[in-house]
C-alpha cells in the first residue's frame, strides 16, 4: 500500500488495485498511443469494478423498459471498441461478418434487452477483455505520426479518444444502475 497523505494524524493509503496516478506509456508503445492505452485500461479497470460481482439477476437487470442492463453496456462497449478498430486501422465501418456479430450490441434497444440476457457477467467481460486485447495490439504496430493523422472527418487519436470518453459516460451509468440493484 503506498501512503498518500498524513491528515489529522491518519495515514490514507492507496491500495494497488486503484493505485494509479499517472499516466504513462506502457512499454513497447509509443509516447501519446501509449498513453491513451494507459487511460483506457485505467477507465476499463474501473468499469469492470463496477460489475465484476454481479449475480446473475444484477447482470440482466433493467432499470426501467427503455434501460439496458448492465451486461448489455458492457457489450455495447466492446462493441465500439470493435467498430473503431476497423474504421482506424483498415478505414472503414463493420463488414457484413461484424455487424452480425456486433451490431445489436452496438446499437442496443428493444433487440439487445432480449438477446442479452441470461449470460453471466463474466461472458461479457470475456468479450471486452477480447477487443482490448486486440486494441493493444494493433496500437502497438502504430507510432505517434499514424495517431495524428486524419481519417475521415477526425484524427486517429480523437477516434481513440471518442472510443475512452464513451467508456467513461457508461462507467457512470453503470455505477448509477448497480447502486439500484436490490
Amino acid at each position: 500500500m503506498k501512503k498518500l497523505a498524513l491528515l489529522f494524524g491518519i495515514v490514507l493509503t492507496c491500495s494497488p488495485l486503484f493505485s494509479q496516478s499517472e499516466i504513462k506509456p506502457p512499454k513497447g508503445y509509443s509516447h501519446d498511443i501509449g498513453n491513451m492505452i494507459s487511460m483506457l485500461d485505467n477507465l476499463k479497470q474501473r468499469v469492470e469494478r463496477n460489475v465484476y460481482n454481479l449475480d446473475q439477476e444484477g447482470t440482466d437487470f433493467l432499470l426501467d423498459d427503455n434501460a439496458n442492463s448492465p451486461g448489455a453496456i458492457i457489450y455495447h462497449l466492446a462493441a465500439t471498441e470493435a467498430y473503431y478498430q476497423a474504421y482506424t486501422f483498415e478505414g472503414r465501418g463493420y463488414n457484413a461478418e461484424e455487424k452480425k456479430k456486433w451490431d445489436t450490441a452496438l446499437n442496443l434497444g428493444e433487440k439487445a434487452r432480449q438477446e442479452f440476457k441470461g449470460k453471466p457477467i463474466s461472458y461479457y467481460l470475456e468479450i471486452y477483455d477480447e477487443v482490448r486485447k486486440k486494441t493493444k495490439q494493433l496500437l502497438k504496430t502504430k507510432d505517434d505520426e499514424w495517431f495524428a493523422e486524419k481519417n475521415g472527418n477526425m484524427t486517429n487519436h480523437w477516434a481513440w479518444f471518442h472510443v475512452m470518453e464513451h467508456q467513461a459516460n457508461h462507467m457512470g451509468q453503470l455505477a448509477m444502475i448497480t447502486k439500484r440493484i436490490k
